[in-house]
């Protein structure tokens, strides 16, 4: 009888225990979801800004000059939140944080210098594998990484613009004509149509 007793506070225990570790993983969860949450307002809402500032000041006016540097000052504040989870937590999937919570860690390290940038991209490489973070925002890490260290870009994401002009245009593609099966693969939309958001008509070249 004494053994039964034992047996049923053992699991009774056991039981509470597990449910108070549930409890906390599901609060932590929460805070964590909360937090990203509120990097990726501050990462969108200068930005957001660029196009009224760009159109009634200028591209290199002063009033643009002040809005990046308060983009890039707030972009180094965000980082700091971001990699503090990335080193604690690993990448965390939409499971965890949310589909927002998770796109806001990409956001932040797609924001990041490129040394910060080099560290992360194996990790998110392994989410993506885990299903953990999306194809489609690797491809444009992956841009982003190649032209930074001078090659030539993957899947046509990053959109550079003439200094001269202010015209946009897609920045120089390794093995161009199959960049869009390559965009397909990940979820992306072809590149003609992508181009199209910055008003460049792009016409795939042929093999």
């Amino acid at each position: 009888m004494n053994d039964c007793k034992i047996l049923v506070l053992f699991f009774c225990f056991t039981g509470a225990h597990l449910c108070s570790g549930q409890s906390l993983a599901i609060a932590n969860n929460n805070l964590l979801t909360a937090q990203l949450d509120s990097i990726h307002v501050k990462d969108q809402r200068y930005r957001q800004m660029i196009d009224d500032v760009e159109a009634k000041h200028g591209y290199e006016s002063k009033e643009m000059k002040d809005l990046w540097r308060t983009i890039n000052k707030n972009d180094s504040a965000n980082l700091i939140q971001v990699t503090n989870i990335l080193e604690t937590y690993g990448w965390l999937g939409a499971d965890a944080v949310g589909e927002q919570g998770n796109a806001t860690i990409f956001l932040v390290i797609q924001h990041a210098d490129l040394k910060t940038q080099e560290k992360y991209l194996p990790m998110m490489r392994q989410a993506v594998k885990n299903g953990k973070a999306k194809g489609s925002e690797l491809a444009l890490l992956e841009d982003r990484v190649a032209m930074r260290q001078g090659k030539k870009q993957i899947y046509g994401s990053q959109i550079s613009r003439d200094q001269k002009t202010g015209k946009y245009f897609v920045a120089p593609i390794e093995d161009e004509p199959n960049v869009n099966k390559r965009r397909a693969a990940v979820g992306l939309m072809p590149l003609e149509d992508y181009a199209r958001h910055f008003n460049i008509e792009y016409k795939l070249p042929e093999k």
